[in-house]
């Protein structure tokens, strides 16, 4: 044991001369030694410029953190435009997470908040979001909205909105939306959903657009839904179809519109990866009100999701239909490409449809990956004797 304790203190010792270091001081007679050990070297990190920091934050934001962390949120900011708000500058929150962090399975929630505000007068908060639990056994949407907006008004009908001069107003809307979906089957699903929603108009240049109804109105319904949902990310599906027949009954006694409502609304769409990093998406929509539903609750043709380009409400009636089949490509790491046709329709009653009164709608966009598989878009729609910008987040549909 002595043995073994000599060699491994020369041992020590020879690992300490080597690294330390001697010397010697003279002063007159006297002579000073002494033995130091530098300390190591260290780099000093050099700065990063802003630039940079804000490349790296964005390049950070594509990989999934979804099991690291509880909610993976990245931030975005700038000026933001649309044919119905105009130019403004927009604050959105894209966030990903998962209720379990051990199912890798099961697709993340997500949740988006937004805020924008414009030269034309519009204020706007809202949260929009999916809620997917383990094994996709259960999901919760929602979508809760906020906004003071300078709108235009044309009437209600294919005639008012292509041969009437456009009005002005002022709208005020609150909108909350929530459905809750069970799985019965191998993705299929049933459920209920709750419906609130008050709008207001102001300032009216022209209330002969109304046909006498009030400018003011408020509903709040509930209903049942059945859908069928395979697609693997619903804010930007690769692959999958959804089939949804949602509907919801408007008691007389929950609002002010003077009698009881229903809406009937169908949805349907497709996605395919036909080539590399090309994905294939089809959208057919289809919204049914009853006779008698006010101005405010009636199906409006445009806007960001379907026939985009269109004044959202320069056609607007009971019951409206649209179809568009739309190419999504990557071309560059973020960046990618999306190129569309469809075509919609209004119309007051399902025998009052009119082949000749359809609409056509096509367009080109750019796309721009703010976290993984959730996009910043920017589309260009056009339309008969229209056109418009679109800057928004997540796909049309």
């Amino acid at each position: 044991m002595l043995r073994r304790a000599i060699v491994v203190a020369l041992m020590v010792g020879g690992i300490c001369d080597a690294a330390a270091q001697s010397g010697s001081y003279v002063s007159g007679m006297d002579t000073l030694y002494y033995t130091y050990t530098p300390l190591p070297k260290t780099e000093t990190p050099q700065r990063r410029s802003f630039l940079r920091r804000v490349v790296a934050y964005f390049e950070e934001s594509t990989q999934d953190r979804t099991f690291e962390k509880k909610i993976d949120f990245t931030f975005a900011g700038g000026p933001s435009y649309s044919k119905n708000t105009s130019f403004g500058i927009g604050v959105l929150a894209a966030g990903l997470y998962r209720l379990d962090r051990t199912d890798s399975v099961t697709p993340p929630s997500d949740i988006s908040l937004f805020a924008n505000v414009s030269v034309s007068g519009v204020y706007a908060v809202g949260v929009t979001g999916n809620t997917i639990f383990s094994r996709s056994s259960r999901k919760v949407d929602y979508t809760v909205m906020f906004s003071s907006t300078p709108r235009k008004l044309w009437g209600i009908g294919y005639h008012d909105g292509r041969y009437n001069p456009e009005s002005s107003y002022t709208e005020k809307l609150c909108r909350i939306e929530g459905r809750y979906m069970h799985r019965v089957l191998r993705n299929t699903f049933v459920g209920g959903v709750l419906n609130f929603q008050y709008a207001k108009g102001l300032k009216f240049t022209d209330e002969a657009y109304l046909y006498g109804q009030k400018h003011s109105y408020t509903s709040t319904g509930a209903g049942a839904i059945v859908e069928y949902d395979s697609r693997d990310f619903i804010p930007n599906p690769f692959r999958g179809v959804y089939v949804g027949v949602q509907e919801i009954f408007f008691p007389k006694g929950l609002g002010n519109c003077g009698e009881s409502l229903w809406r009937t609304t169908v949805t349907a769409d497709y996605y395919h990866r036909i080539w590399r990093d090309c994905i294939l998406a089809a959208d057919f929509y289809a919204e049914f009100n009853s006779s008698g539903t006010p101005w405010p609750l009636l199906a409006r043709m445009g806007g960001s999701q379907r026939m985009r380009g269109y004044y959202q409400g320069r056609y607007t009636d009971n019951d409206l239909i649209t179809l568009q089949v739309e190419l999504r490509q990557r071309i560059w790491r973020r960046i990618g490409c999306t190129v569309w046709g469809g075509a919609g329709n209004v119309f007051r009653e399902v025998r009052s449809f009119d082949w000749s009164e359809t609409l056509p709608n096509y367009g080109i966009g750019l796309r721009w990956e703010l976290k993984k598989r959730v996009n910043v878009r920017i589309d260009y729609g056009m339309g008969k004797k229209t056109s418009g910008f679109l800057l928004n987040l997540n796909e049309a549909f």
